[in-house]
């Protein structure tokens, strides 16, 4: 390239975002940018730019199996415009019911959204392949949050990027709810008093057996025998009194049959959007913080299509618009420049540092511990 046909930064950067949009194709962005010697190099260091199977080869549907209300449908459907692959998609409410579905085969799942205490345990069960990078080119480790995303490599092999993180604390609807909670302690007395008939629940051992414990301020994760029936006592009180237990608690919130539930991040941050009155509360006492993953099981019928799917998801662009739809964090540096400002300060996806630091990652234990399953179904049966 002559020295009068320099392209300045500006116009470089413009450039890529075309190219990474898919708005101009690779020969021209190496064309206009005088690349095209240096592909080889920049190809290693620009992820946009690492070879990917041609989307003209992808074909039938992907089935992604994941959590209510955790993508935006017009991301998918833009993928399913640009490959022709249709997703259909699967929502479950609790890890354990993932495992056993996946344990039990014939689930014909292609992609599925692990939490990162199950991955082990994944890996374990030979239920899930190492991923292949090289058909992941816009994954990049490097701008990788690290305290979020270390359980999806075991023994340095990669089996799953990371999606998003987020916290488990419970919404209240301000409305109706005037005791201004802040504690497990107060959830669980106002579900057996003031809040009887008004309180939902998640259908997920971990986080509803983890925040009873926490009442008595126990880990999130004890395994204790003594601690866990002290647990499943306090449950049981409250039984009478839930409105419901289950993980998809928006639509209750929303037309007012419900006042207060367990609740994700995202959860929070779509309903306060639409009704301020919805305030979200990290328990004091502590609870879960978590990574959400992407995995490829080893039984996956469409492979790739399910590595095309994760790296559409992955690509910064899509994976800031699947920020702004569903309201979890991204543990991608590149997807968070591209989030609104008020997005990266809002305190229900950015919690204060004193609200963090009671919070316990899931511990990989829990999962399979049998009486854990146990104590969820008397307590669900109750």
């Amino acid at each position: 390239m002559s020295d009068d046909k320099i392209i300045t930064p500006q116009k470089f950067m413009d450039e890529l975002r075309r190219f990474q949009k898919g708005s101009v194709t690779r020969r021209h962005f190496l064309g206009v940018t005088g690349l095209g010697l240096a592909t080889a190099v920049l190809g290693s260091a620009v992820p946009g730019l690492r070879p990917r199977k041609a989307y003209a080869a992808l074909s039938g549907t992907v089935n992604l199996t994941t959590w209510p209300n955790y993508h935006s449908q017009e991301n998918l459907d833009a993928f399913t415009k640009k490959t022709g692959v249709a997703v259909n998609m699967n929502v479950f409410g609790s890890n354990e019911e993932m495992l056993a579905k996946l344990q039990a085969g014939s689930t014909g799942w292609d992609v599925f959204v692990p939490t990162n205490y199950t991955i082990s345990t994944y890996k374990g069960l030979d239920l899930i392949d190492a991923l292949d990078l090289k058909q992941l080119p816009n994954y990049d480790v490097s701008t990788q949050d690290q305290r979020f995303t270390s359980e999806g490599t075991i023994d340095g092999t990669v089996y799953a990027v990371p999606k998003d993180w987020g916290t488990t604390g419970f919404i209240i609807n301000t409305k109706n709810v005037t005791q201004n909670p802040k504690s497990w302690k107060e959830f669980w007395d106002l579900t057996k008093g003031p809040l009887t008939g008004r309180v939902m629940v998640h259908d997920y051992q971990l986080t509803t057996i983890g925040n009873a414990l926490k009442y008595f301020g126990y880990s999130f994760n004890s395994n204790d025998e003594k601690q866990l029936a002290e647990a499943e006592k306090l449950m049981l009180e409250a039984k009478p009194h839930l409105f419901a237990i289950n993980s998809d608690y928006q639509p209750s919130m929303r037309n007012g049959d419900a006042w207060m539930s367990v609740c994700w991040t995202g959860d929070a941050t779509q309903l306060h959007r639409d009704l301020p009155e919805m305030q979200y509360v990290i328990g004091k006492e502590g609870g879960e913080i978590w990574t959400d993953y992407y995995a490829i099981p080893k039984v996956a019928p469409n492979k790739e299509a399910a590595y095309a799917l994760i790296d559409w998801l992955l690509t910064p662009e899509i994976n800031a618009k699947e920020v702004q739809a569903h309201g979890y964090p991204s543990t991608d540096a590149r997807a968070n420049k591209l989030v609104p400002k008020a997005m990266l300060d809002n305190p229900i996806l950015y919690p204060a540092q004193d609200l963090l630091t009671n919070l316990e990652f899931g511990a990989a234990a829990t999962l399979t511990n049998p009486l854990r399953a146990e104590i969820m179904a008397r307590f669900k049966s109750a």
